[in-house]
């Protein structure tokens, strides 16, 4: 249990870290771009989430191997404000990260 406390505190601040360093601006163009209508079926729920990750997440981090779904939420609630993800980019890429 406290090696789970202490990844999380760390990918936690590592992400804060990052969302410090970006705030000049966005340096993907597919950040902070309004996306189109949501994925109509379930099966490509997993792989808009992952194009979203890679769009938003993916140049600073890697997906997270072994953070609780519970975690992974907390860290996107984090953030969501630093990296200017809108509600449904956060909502797709929780459903990628834990399914």
């Amino acid at each position: 249990m406290k090696g789970a406390v202490i990844a999380f505190v760390s990918v936690v601040l590592v992400l804060l870290a990052c969302g410090f360093r970006s705030q000049a601006g966005p340096q993907n163009p597919a950040v902070g771009q309004k996306t189109s209508a949501a994925p109509s079926s379930k099966a490509t729920l997993p792989k808009e989430g992952e194009r979203r990750f890679q769009a938003n997440c993916g140049r600073c981090h890697n997906p997270p191997d072994s953070l609780s779904p519970r975690e992974v939420k907390a860290v996107l609630q984090h953030m969501r404000v630093r990296a200017m993800l809108s509600a449904e980019d956060e909502q797709l890429i929780l459903k990628y990260l834990a399914p």
